[in-house]
Parts: C-alpha cells; sequence; structure tokens
C-alpha cells in the first residue's frame, strides 16, 4: 500500500505541484497554530467557539484552512485561549537563481 507521504515527496518532484503547495504552506501553518493554541488551553472547537459566541462549524472552518480569519478574530481566539496574538513577518525563501526585487 502506497502512503501518502510517500506520494507527497513523489508530487513535491513536479514544479507546477511544489509551487502550488508552497503557495498554500501559509495557510497550514496558520491552521496549525490555531489547532495548538485551542489544544494548549484545553478547549475543544465547541468550547472554544462558545468563548468566541460563534459556532463549532466555524471553529472548524479555521482549523480546516477553509476560512481565513480576520485580525480582529484572531485576536478573539487568543483572548479566549489565554494567548498572546503575535504576527510577523519573516523573509520569504528564494529559491536557486531568484534576486530580491527593490522595495
Amino acid at each position: 500500500m502506497t502512503r501518502m507521504n510517500d506520494l507527497h515527496d513523489g508530487w513535491l518532484k513536479d514544479p507546477a505541484y511544489r509551487k502550488e503547495y508552497e503557495a498554500l504552506e501559509g495557510e497550514f501553518t496558520l491552521a496549525a497554530t490555531l489547532i495548538r493554541a485551542r489544544a494548549d488551553a484545553g478547549l475543544t472547537q465547541e468550547e472554544l467557539a462558545e468563548r468566541m459566541g460563534t459556532k463549532q462549524e466555524v471553529v472548524a472552518r479555521w482549523e480546516g484552512g477553509k476560512v481565513m480569519p480576520s485580525t480582529r478574530t484572531l485576536a478573539r481566539l487568543a483572548k479566549a485561549t489565554g494567548t498572546t496574538l503575535r504576527i510577523s513577518f519573516v523573509p520569504a525563501r528564494r529559491r536557486a537563481g531568484e534576486t530580491r526585487k527593490p522595495a
């Protein structure tokens, strides 16, 4: 039986697949961070939703990467999980031969 990781590793060799996958990296990271904040607070999706005045289905969409929450929503989520929201910008990784464009 083929494992998903093996398939993914093979697909990453395709430049088009790699480009699309890397374009979604930020969304994957955000979704994982939201899940971690909720789990570290010991909350279920339903409990977090209740604290935030929303529905469990909405939390599931954020965590599944189907909906990008606003910064205002992220601030409410931070308060509900007893965390501090910190947003940062980091330099993008450059590929071989790629040059940085002037600002």
